[in-house]
């Protein structure tokens, strides 16, 4: 028979079961799903005899044929959907979950009729009256709500009752009784339901992010609740062969068994960064994500040093990562390292070659460069052959470079053979001289996931390429295998958080380090003053989707002032100060201000300042020309002084000999007798002085890395005015004895941190925020 009249044949018989002619032709162009489409309708058309297979029977023949991952039990499940035992969509899935839990073992008929509902049928009137008690059970809400009424959860608790009633049924079923109680929709039942008006806190008056790191609420929902939100998504422990595109073996149903029984059903991730550099806002999403997960699903979460490549490591790169871990509020449950797998790692390589699954290979690290190289000549070297060399290697008797062991696999992304070992003669930081051969990435990750039963890998989107590697060598080697899932990326625009580009940056003295509060690495962050809860509020903002996402600082900092707000105490600071002698009040009389450290609720606290005869206010608060819509001080408008009960005048304005303002001299009038001025402003009296450092973008466009952008590269895009240092102004009393990262507001300026170079003699303050977005940045 020709290929034509093959094709003819087969599309014919597809449309025996009742598909179309378009998807019958749409199925023969799949070749694997023709080929258990065709098993199962001779099958089902060998048991029926002279019946026909009816379409209802056909669909759930050709549903089952596409979800089918092993044949293995493809007569059985034929058998049940012909002989109409298995008769809807429902028992349909809980079949195939069933027989995929138990690809290696016979099926046990009596459990299986129990978990599919064979034999159980639902009648019209059982889903009648089921239907009919639930609305009677909702019905005032019902009636008062009419359709804007969730019918869902109708539907849902009707499920309930009746596991096996066809869903279809169901919905008709509400709808129709649904009608009967409230009658046809009125034009007010179509308007859309009004948004319900979000409650306010006291200080809080957005409410938009309540921060309490573990119950980030963002817009009604924490990220805690996020969270297991995505766990709908994930596999249940135990049930990793479920999950699209796992492997399963003739050992896996042992090895989860084995491994259920170790960890007893508990969700169990990691962090796994490489201790060769500082985190950046992009780990943040991943540290919330991997230690969120576990904790919001009562599991563990591992803080896992990838510590395979001792050239780029160093002790300051593993004790900042832990701080950055713990800063954002998490605990590890253990902190491991890859290294502390080294032997049993090496063990398992020796165990790959003597499967046949890996070999020492020759070529030099520039051959295996580049687009689709040649495969190694020494692919196929005798197993023996790989095992003595691959102990030479361990012994030190081969150069740097000359020799690797690869494995035989091709990776998603056409890779062939990645390399597992490779010789470096340098010491490591835990293990010192003991090893010159150091596993790669590909060969150690799934492995120590492996070896610490983590339940769920949750990586970033770019690792998707290496999932079929992951289940490959766990596979090749029989090891119990954890399931990858990944996640988009979180990243910033104005920024750049490689590791190289910003050793650049820092060789070139565009920053100052690692840490400085212009870069977005945590610990810069930090000393920025961006608190912890900020930040996890932002990657609860921004989702635990898996989608990619690209976001502008300006959501970043309105999560930091939300925080902010709430937790920074007030204090006054002038940062270009202009004197003030006040003429009618004597140079001896000071006053103490009370000021509030929170105004919106005087009960958490307030602080005293001194108010006396010289004050200190900003530059720009005084004109001597007056303009339209100024409302501060000038010579015929006079001010109010924040807090202090005063309303100042101006009586003269002393110049220096180029012509600049740089005294005033006033008269002060208290607010309870003055008429009531536009405006208050903020002033310090016998003040601290101090530095500040006040930020903006490091870089001027919105992608320094896009050479259609910067065409001159990131370097070339620096903001020569990301940073101005003001050594010289003035601060109230009230933050003597201030604490490193301790933050303030400085009232109408901005909220402010205090910067490690603090001393005993000088304060320094670093700008986290302003008060405000500014309208003015792009």
């Amino acid at each position: 028979m020709c290929e034509s009249e093959k094709m003819a044949d087969s599309l014919t018989l597809f449309q025996s079961i009742g598909l179309s002619e378009q998807k019958a032709k749409e199925t023969l162009k799949n070749e694997s799903l023709s080929l258990i489409l065709k098993d199962a309708i001779n099958l089902a058309q060998g048991m029926l005899g002279a019946k026909s297979v009816d379409k209802a029977s056909g669909t759930l023949l050709y549903s089952m044929a596409s979800r089918l991952k092993s044949p293995q039990h493809l007569a059985f499940l034929t058998e049940q959907i012909a002989l109409c035992r298995i008769s809807t969509e429902l028992q349909l899935s809980a079949a195939l979950d069933f027989v995929k839990a138990r690809l290696q073992e016979p099926i046990n008929k009596q459990e299986f009729e129990e978990a599919c509902g064979v034999g159980i049928v639902i009648t019209p009137e059982q889903i009648e009256d089921s239907v009919e008690v639930v609305i009677n059970k909702h019905r005032d809400q019902l009636m008062k709500e009419r359709y804007r009424y969730n019918m869902g959860l109708l539907m849902g608790e009707v499920r309930a009752a009746l596991k096996w009633a066809d869903g279809k049924i169901i919905k008709n079923e509400v709808d129709m009784q649904v009608l009967q109680l409230l009658g046809p929709k009125t034009e007010a039942d179509l308007e859309k339901k009004p948004k319900a008006p979000k409650t306010k806190s006291p200080g809080n008056e957005k409410n938009e992010v309540v921060a309490e790191n573990g119950g980030v609420k963002v817009e009604g929902r924490s990220l805690m609740e996020q969270l297991r939100g995505e766990a709908l998504k994930f596999h249940k422990t135990g049930e990793n062969y479920k999950t699209e595109g796992y492997v399963v073996t003739p050992n896996t149903m042992k090895l989860l068994k084995e491994h259920l029984e170790f960890t007893g059903g508990q969700v169990r991730t990691r962090f796994p960064p490489e201790p060769n550099g500082i985190l950046h806002i992009g780990h943040a999403k991943a540290i919330n994500f991997n230690f969120g997960f576990a904790k919001a699903n009562n599991g563990i979460c591992f803080l896992r040093y990838d510590d395979t490549n001792p050239e780029k490591e160093e002790e300051k790169y593993f004790l900042g990562i832990r701080d950055m871990v713990e800063w954002l509020g998490y605990q590890p449950y253990q902190v491991t390292h890859a290294s502390d797998h080294f032997q049993k790692l090496y063990e398992l390589a020796v165990n790959l070659i003597r499967r046949g699954h890996a070999y020492v290979c020759h070529q030099r690290g520039e051959e295996l460069k580049g687009h689709n190289p040649p495969p190694s000549p020494w692919r196929d070297r005798p197993t023996e052959e790989s095992l003595v060399l691959f102990e030479r290697m361990k012994k030190g008797l081969f150069a740097e470079g000359e020799v690797t062991l690869r494995m035989k696999m091709v990776m998603e992304d056409g890779k062939m053979d990645p390399v597992a070992y490779r010789i470096k003669y340098t010491p490591h930081h835990c293990t010192g001289d003991t090893w010159c051969i150091y596993p790669t990435y590909d060969y150690t990750h799934c492995l120590c996931d492996s070896i610490e039963d983590i339940t769920h890998s949750l990586c970033t989107k770019e690792f998707q390429a290496r999932r079929s590697s992951y289940y490959w060598l766990v596979n090749a080697l029989d090891l119990y295998c954890p399931v990858q899932w990944e996640y988009g990326r979180l990243n910033l625009t104005y920024t750049v958080v490689s590791k190289r580009k910003i050793v650049k940056l820092v060789d070139t003295g565009a920053v100052r380090d690692w840490d400085d509060p212009r870069l977005f690495t945590l610990s810069a962050l930090r000393r920025r003053g961006f608190p912890p809860e900020a930040i996890n509020n932002f990657c609860a903002r921004v989702g635990v989707t898996v989608a990619q996402t690209t976001t502008e600082p300006h959501l970043l900092e309105s999560c930091v002032r939300e925080v902010l707000n709430e937790k920074a105490p007030r204090a006054m600071a002038v940062l270009e100060p202009l004197k003030v002698t006040i003429t009618n009040m004597p140079s001896t009389t000071q006053v103490e201000v009370r000021i509030p450290d929170f105004p919106a609720n005087e009960a958490r606290g307030i602080h005293t300042v001194p108010f006396a005869h010289t004050i200190y206010i900003e530059q720009s608060d005084f004109r001597e020309v007056m303009e339209k819509g100024y409302k501060r001080l000038t010579p015929d408008q006079p001010v109010g002084l924040r807090h202090a009960g005063y309303v100042i005048t101006l009586q003269r304005a002393i110049k220096d000999a180029s012509g600049k303002v740089v005294e005033l001299e006033v008269s002060c009038t208290s607010s309870n007798v003055a008429e009531k001025p536009k405006a208050f402003i903020h002033w310090v009296s016998k003040p601290l002085q101090c530095e500040v450092r006040i930020y903006e973008r490091l870089f001027l466009h919105k992608n320094p890395e896009d050479s259609s952008e910067v065409p001159g590269g990131f370097l070339s895009d620096i903001n020569p005015e990301s940073m101005q240092v003001i050594p010289n102004a003035l601060v109230d009393q009230s933050v003597v004895g201030s604490k490193i990262f301790d933050k303030f507001q400085f009232e109408r300026i901005g909220y402010f941190s205090v910067d490690p170079d603090t001393t005993e003699e000088k304060l320094v303050f670093n700008r986290t925020v302003t008060l405000k977005e500014d309208p003015g940045k792009i």
